[in-house]
């Protein structure tokens, strides 16, 4: 078992103290803390079961549960906390995952990619379509908080309206991204794939390269067949996918019923804990796999990791969220604030301008680091409405 396995199952501790906290009432800031850290490797096993899964099941299968399941640790926490009326926290969330995932998740595996080898690649054609996709989900996304700071008489009813059709064009053009990946265009997605994959070995029995054909077939004849892996159990990933997130909504309510008290104790406003303090725990388990592949020179992993979940989060999870405020009766627009606006737009624009050559150093990676730290800065002293 790998340290970061270890480490992963090891936190698994932290469910049952954070329930026998709650039960116990040991406090809103015990609790928040608990329910935050068994979150960590409930999302690592989510995506262990995703990708066990996805093996059974085939490419094509597996793309479309990896894409439903890939955020939705962080669908369920926004969800807990859009019916407990926290719009706010809801807001800030989506724009914290998008910053962190094209900032600080990018940002960490060219730093440390760029440690070990000098310069890494990957491929640009890919790159330059997440940037074309994100930047119309986000020019989506925000047009509504234009036309709000803008426009000189404009009601809530005319907001909501506009985020709801918004939100509907989005998920079709989703839609269209999951076609166009895993369906018309899938071969320029099988390359990191193949990565994956370990080299072949030289014929332990050959010595040396054969020139003479005749030669390097008796060899052959004279090697076994390699046995296929064993295929994972379906039903056993699939029950534990199905726990997992049960798990995952129970620790979630704990964390949203704890967080606005917790935060008050903190010092902390809602917004930064929404944009910077959230994202960490749902998103960790992807972190840390994005990070992982780009120190193993992996860096078309690295980069579709990071920047699909931030395609995620703009084209299915924000759209999901508004229409699901519309049935629970809790309002969600997508008119975000003007500090907002600002740093989503910032971290797209340094995010395509670096990734669009396909080529990446450690000196580009603690650029994106520098930007969302001046981000965070910026949210923290950002003040409460």
């Amino acid at each position: 078992m790998s340290p970061k396995n270890i480490i992963f199952f090891s936190l698994l501790v932290f469910i049952p103290i954070s329930l026998v906290a709650e039960g116990l009432q040991w406090g809103e800031m015990v609790v928040f803390t608990t329910a935050a850290i068994a979150i960590l490797p409930l999302a690592g096993l989510i995506g262990e079961a995703t990708e066990a899964i996805a093996v059974v099941l085939g490419p094509s299968w597996g793309g479309l549960l990896n894409a439903t399941f890939g955020n939705v640790v962080e669908l369920i926490i926004a969800l807990l906390a859009l019916e407990e009326g926290l719009v706010d926290v809801v807001k800030a969330s989506i724009t914290g995952s998008i910053i962190s995932n094209l900032l600080l998740v990018m940002g960490v595996s060219m730093l440390l990619g760029g440690f070990k080898y000098k310069e890494q690649t990957f491929q640009p054609l890919i790159a330059r379509v997440n940037a074309s996709t994100m930047n119309l989900a986000v020019v989506a996304i925000l047009l509504p908080t234009t036309i709000d700071l803008t426009a000189t008489a404009i009601d809530d009813s005319t907001i909501q309206t506009l985020s709801n059709a918004v939100a509907v064009v989005l998920i079709v053009v989703y839609g269209l991204s999951l076609l166009f990946s895993m369906k018309t265009h899938a071969y320029l997605y099988e390359v990191g794939l193949a990565e994956t994959a370990p080299p072949e070995t030289a014929n332990p029995l050959s010595g040396s390269a054969m020139v003479d054909g005749a030669e390097s077939i008796a060899d052959d004849a004279k090697v076994a067949p390699a046995a296929d892996p064993p295929q994972p159990r379906l039903w056993l990933w699939v029950g534990v996918l199905l726990v997992t997130t049960a798990v995952v909504a129970l620790e979630s309510d704990l964390l949203v019923n704890n967080l606005a008290l917790a935060t008050d104790q903190l010092g902390l406003t809602q917004l930064f804990t929404g944009v910077i303090l959230l994202p960490l725990f749902g998103n960790a388990a992807e972190h840390i796999s994005a990070v992982t592949v780009a120190i193993k020179n992996k860096m078309d992993l690295s980069v579709s990791v990071a920047m699909g979940s931030s395609l995620q989060i703009a084209l299915f999870v924000a759209p999901v969220l508004v229409l699901a405020g519309w049935l629970l009766n809790e309002p969600m627009n997508l008119d975000f604030g003007p500090l907002d606006l600002v740093a989503v737009g910032v971290a797209v624009l340094i995010a395509n301008s670096i990734s669009g050559d396909g080529r990446s150093n450690w000196l580009e990676g603690a650029l994106l680091i520098a930007a969302y730290i001046v981000l965070g800065i910026a949210f923290f002293f950002y003040p409460a409405p």
